[in-house]
């Protein structure tokens, strides 16, 4: 027997290698603490970088919903005496008023100090009544108690003595200072407007008669002596005693007080006025005058109401007087004035208990009420840029005030209700920042964008969702791993291509091409899945060995030419059957037959072009999604006898669900904020449907075609950092949406 060995020592553990392994998990520890926190500060840097962009469009938007402010500068005896105030105003620069009495007075004073800067200018025992010709011209008529008128024009001259500006103020008369004849005895009521060179007065008589009478301006300026005036006498319905004249001398109102009545006529031809219509206000009316424009009336009624109305036409194109909205004051208001501004539809009214208040008439808006007299407001003139108010109060006192009303213009209602506009015969969404008219109303409807924003992303989605999912179904399920690492990087190269580009192709070249070739289009849907169908059906017929010749997965090769040959034999067929069956035109038929109106840049064009800037976008990450579900879930499911469609609809789809919605959604938010596509491959206009073959503008399109040209601080300006702040929360919604349901699908399946 061998003697036992002696026992072999252990080797002593190196110390050296457990020592670094140590160091190395310390190392490891630290670059994983590390690179949490950076990505920690990161995912607050950016919530940060979030708010702080919400913020900065708050504080831009917030302004345009603030009320108006009215600061009292000065109060002082109304200057010119204490005759009635017939008619009142600022001059441009705000430094020098003027007051015109019914005792024939005037009067041109400093704001500041109420001192005469002219000489106070009597013309005559009196003045029955003044009626300014034009907003901003500066000429007045003054109709005498003998009914004669006589025409002056007041003007400001600027001059900078000692480096000081000063304002002076010049009073002239256009047509000689002898009156012109117009009616025997003073009118109830006087009105007189210039347009294009003709001069026109209406007055009412003691008997409720309207008078009209116009002029040729050349021949009053050549020789007032012996130009000839047009006359026509006009008996209303009832008794009237208020008279205006459309600024245009296109339409005359004749107005009885008492009842609230109205005539409206027609101003074709000045000789014979064509009643209208006769329309009832509700109530007694108190005064009435045009805003800004001279297409809306507003009138103030006895019942506390000021009204505004406007020439429209019913469903059967006739004219009438609409009633488009009411502004209603407390309860026991008596009106006793009313101003409106020059430049905007905002008006002022004034009440018995001393109280101001300030609205808006398109936007429905009121924007200031407060008592600021102790006495019945008597009269309110606005200056040209309404940024001073002068309100005489019963006690003969004239009161200043500086007014800040920067944005009356924007409410909930306007922004985001139908408006009705003038010269439109029904409430509308529009959006119009701009125009060459001076008497343009903005129309700042933010709903136009709202609709195109969203109708722009469904038909883009509509157009890439399907492409873009089952591509990715087929690539990441049914494809083989040499075609697919071939096929996705070529579709997720299509990110790479600047939006700019396609649409410069889709304003170019794909507008134009699908206007021609809309029918075949159509057909395409139709074709190419019966094609695909029609040739899986032939290839199940085909010798399995000739088959089993193509590897598997590499199948949908062989569809390329087929479904470039069933394209070509659609576009080949459209021609004829639009000949035959549409008369040559299928967009000019819609319109004939369906009232269906194209447009060559039309939603559809923007669909196909954003479907394709959106289409890699959702097929990566979809794809994705799908070729991440874990292997054995389904070789387990093909073990258990499944067949390859029910593992994909029963396994896969539902464990790549979560992926799959979040893919859609970050597409459907792409689209959303796309700008370059819509601005080029889009009419821009901002309509209200959902009509694919009409245009639109989207929210993020409006801001790059218009900012450059908004003024600063303008509401326009500010309504498109509004038109930012929706889209933004719009991008939120949908973001915390998409990821509320992902979770949801994630819990739910997570257990596969």
């Amino acid at each position: 027997m061998s003697e036992p060995q002696p026992p072999i020592a252990a080797e002593p553990p190196d110390v050296s290698i457990v020592g670094g392994s140590v160091a190395g998990m310390r190392t490891r520890y630290f670059k994983d603490h590390l690179a949490r926190a950076i990505v920690r500060a990161g995912g607050f840097g950016v919530m940060a970088a979030l708010l702080l962009i919400f913020a900065y469009l708050l504080v831009e938007v917030l302004p345009l919903f603030s009320s108006a402010t009215l600061e009292r500068r000065e109060t002082y005896p109304a200057p010119g005496g204490l005759g009635r105030t017939l008619f009142a105003t600022i001059d441009e620069l705000g430094q020098l008023g003027l007051r015109v009495t019914a005792d024939g007075g005037i009067t041109f004073f400093d704001l500041d100090t109420g001192e005469a800067r002219h000489a106070s200018v009597s013309v005559g025992s009196g003045i029955a009544g003044v009626a300014p010709l034009a907003a901003e011209g500066g000429e007045l008529a003054l109709q005498f108690p003998d009914g004669r008128v006589l025409l002056l024009r007041h003007s400001y001259s600027v001059s900078y003595p000692d480096g000081g500006r000063r304002v002076d103020p010049v009073l002239d008369y256009p047509y000689g200072q002898r009156p012109l004849a117009f009616m025997d005895g003073a009118a109830q009521s006087f009105a007189a407007h210039a347009h294009r060179g003709t001069l026109a007065f209406a007055g009412i008589d003691a008997q409720g008669r309207v008078h009209l009478q116009a002029w040729d301006e050349r021949e009053l300026a050549e020789n007032p002596s012996a130009a000839r005036a047009t006359t026509a006498r006009v008996v209303p319905p009832f008794r009237a005693d208020l008279v205006l004249l459309a600024p245009e001398l296109n339409w005359l109102y004749a107005i009885e007080r008492a009842k609230g009545s109205i005539a409206l006529y027609r101003l074709d031809d000045r000789r014979t006025p064509v009643l209208v219509r006769v329309h009832d206000a509700g109530a007694a009316i108190t005064d009435a005058a045009h805003l800004s424009g001279g297409l809306s009336l507003v009138l103030a009624q006895a019942d506390g109401v000021v009204s505004q109305w406007f020439p429209a036409r019913d469903t059967a194109d006739q004219p009438y007087l609409a009633r488009v909205r009411e502004f209603v004051l407390p309860r026991d208001t008596r009106i006793t004035a009313l101003a409106v501004e020059q430049r905007r539809r905002g008006l002022a009214i004034g009440d018995s208990s001393g109280r101001i208040h300030l609205y808006y008439a398109t936007s429905g808006r009121r924007v200031y009420r407060e008592q600021l007299l102790k006495t019945p407001v008597a009269h309110l003139a606005f200056s040209p840029r309404a940024d001073r108010l002068l309100a005489f109060g019963g006690d003969g006192a004239l009161h200043g005030f500086d007014v800040d009303n920067p944005h009356p213009e924007v409410s909930l209602r306007a922004l985001w209700g139908k408006v009705w506009y003038e010269s439109y015969d029904e409430p509308r969404w529009i959006w119009q920042s701009s125009s060459a008219a001076a008497d343009f109303e903005p129309k700042l409807s933010m709903t136009p964008l709202s609709l195109g924003t969203l109708k722009g992303a469904f038909y883009a989605m509509l157009f890439a969702m399907p492409l873009a999912v089952f591509g990715a179904v087929f690539t990441a399920y049914f494809m083989s791993p040499e075609m697919r690492r071939v096929v996705k990087p070529s579709v997720e190269l299509l990110a790479a291509l600047p939006t700019v580009i396609l649409g410069f192709l889709a304003g170019l070249w794909l507008a134009p091409f699908v206007e021609t070739h809309l029918l075949g289009l159509f057909l395409l849907p139709l074709a190419i899945p019966l094609a695909i169908l029609l040739f899986g059906y032939l290839w199940m017929q085909l010798p399995g060995a000739l088959r089993y010749r193509v590897p598997a997965g590499w199948e949908a090769a062989i569809l390329i030419p087929l479904v470039a040959l069933a394209g070509w034999v659609c576009f080949a067929v459209a021609a004829p059957v639009e000949r035959a069956a549409f008369g040559g035109s299928l967009t000019a038929w819609m319109d004939r037959a369906l009232g269906i109106g194209y447009d060559q840049r039309n939603a559809l064009v923007v669909g196909i072009a954003m479907g394709v800037a959106v289409i890699p976008i959702v097929f990566s990450i979809a794809e994705d999604a799908l070729f991440s579900v874990p292997r054995h879930l389904t070789l387990g499911s093909l073990a258990l006898g499944a067949t390859p469609w029910q593992t994909l609809v029963r396994v896969v789809l539902p464990t790549a669900s979560p992926g799959i919605f979040a893919a859609v959604m970050i597409g459907f938010g792409r689209a959303v904020g796309e700008t370059m596509i819509v601005l080029m491959a889009t009419g821009n206009t901002p309509v209200t449907d959902f009509s694919a073959f009409q245009g639109m503008r989207t929210l993020a399109a409006n801001v790059a075609v218009e900012m450059p040209e908004s003024e600063v601080g303008s509401a326009h300006f500010r309504l498109l950092f509004l038109a930012g702040l929706v889209l933004f929360v719009f991008t939120f919604c949908f973001n915390t949406l998409a990821e509320t349901v992902r979770q949801r699908l994630r819990r739910r399946y997570g257990n596969l």
